[in-house]
């Protein structure tokens, strides 16, 4: 989080810092005591910390992935799980579009092309404009709908799949992800991560979306079959990827340094000055109404 957020921590509250080696006897010591954890969506905090921690009542989660806690292991707890929604939406929509844009327009390939002074002695390809593309969004969430009016913006044909349904925008609907693969130009995966959602975007989802078809991921790695994203790519049986997010990043996997007319970004969807306060913000909220005996805000569980 940020340091001002850390700050307003340490001066409200005794903070054990997990991952802090010179902590770790403090932190053994107190962990019957510990009553708030505050992460990330990324990180989470696993049953067997939790299984460590018998009066912890709030799990604050600076970000709004949920599939790093189990919420019904928590809620058995009594614990209450929060996030901070709403917040990070247009940035996650922003860097969804600029995903998009670098991969039709050739941005980071262009960028490397000047730097490596090939300007005016090799030729550039020409790139692909946004306008009159159908674009699919599978999980038409808040980010998903955020999503969707940018593109319009841009002249763009939406259509979206969710698991519920939705009511209020008239966009088309599609029956199954597969049928939203088949009906779109660049597919843009917005759903949350679950165990449902595991691999949901897969080979045959790819081949749907064909040859000159675009992938953008700012939802979860685990959304993507990795393997198949890979073969597609590679395979060209699909035209290019942007990507935020990867199974078991970091450590992404290095095949993914090479393949062709795939962008991407270390997670970074939500990673603004502007929205890492606000969300920090929330995370303390979230944490005080805990210790004032009151229900967390934007709890989840």
């Amino acid at each position: 989080m940020m340091k001002q957020i850390e700050d307003k921590l340490d001066s409200a509250y005794t903070v054990h810092r997990m991952y802090d080696p010179d902590g770790k006897a403090a932190l053994e010591m107190a962990l019957p005591n510990i009553r708030a954890a505050a992460t990330g969506g990324g990180t989470g905090l696993s049953n067997e910390w939790i299984e460590k921690l018998p009066a912890l009542g709030v799990i604050a989660i600076n970000g709004v992935g949920t599939d790093k806690v189990d919420l019904r292991f928590t809620r058995n707890r009594n614990i209450d799980v929060t996030t901070t929604p709403g917040i990070l939406t247009d940035d996650v929509a922003d860097l969804g579009m600029a995903l998009l844009l670098a991969v039709l327009r050739h941005v980071a390939k262009g960028d490397r092309f000047v730097r490596e002074g090939k300007w005016g002695r090799e030729p550039f390809p020409l790139g692909h404009s946004p306008m009159g593309k159908r674009v699919g969004i599978l999980g038409l969430g808040q980010i998903g709908k955020a999503f969707g009016r940018r593109a319009e913006a841009f002249g763009m044909d939406v259509r979206y799949w969710n698991r519920s349904p939705i009511t209020g925008v008239a966009w088309k609907s599609c029956t199954s992800p597969l049928t939203l693969a088949e009906d779109s130009d660049i597919l843009v995966v917005c759903i949350a991560a679950s165990a449902g959602t595991r691999n949901m975007v897969n080979a045959e989802a790819l081949e749907a979306l064909g040859k000159a078809g675009v992938l953008i991921n700012i939802a979860r790695g685990s959304v993507v079959d990795e393997d198949a994203l890979l073969a597609a790519l590679n395979g060209g049986t699909i035209a290019g990827a942007g990507l935020d997010v990867f199974v078991d990043e970091p450590g992404i996997r290095e095949d993914f340094f090479v393949s062709p007319n795939t962008v991407m970004m270390p997670h970074q969807a939500s990673a603004t000055v502007e929205t890492r306060v606000a969300m920090g913000e929330l995370v303390l909220a979230n944490i005080a109404a805990h210790f004032a005996g009151e229900k967390p805000p934007t709890t989840v569980n």
